[in-house]
């Protein structure tokens, strides 16, 4: 298995937030998410949604070729 780097663009946007707030507002458990900041796993499209909405970002960042991380 390739390990992925962490997505340090989701972390920021987190803020002050913890990995449960973010879940629940989400409505995806804790641990899915941790995995998907820390790039161990790709969210769906679906999922995508759920927590690009409860932190206000554009949800395409998931899947920009060139990741999150390069986004201004």
């Amino acid at each position: 298995m390739i390990k992925s780097e962490p997505r340090l663009w989701l972390i920021e946007k987190r803020g002050a937030n913890n990995q449960q707030e973010v879940a629940s507002k989400a409505g995806i458990d804790r641990s899915f998410y941790s995995q998907i900041e820390n790039g161990s796993r790709n969210p769906s499209v679906n999922t995508a949604k759920k927590i690009a909405k409860a932190l206000n970002f554009e949800w395409t960042l998931f899947f920009n070729q060139y990741g999150g991380d390069r986004q201004q």
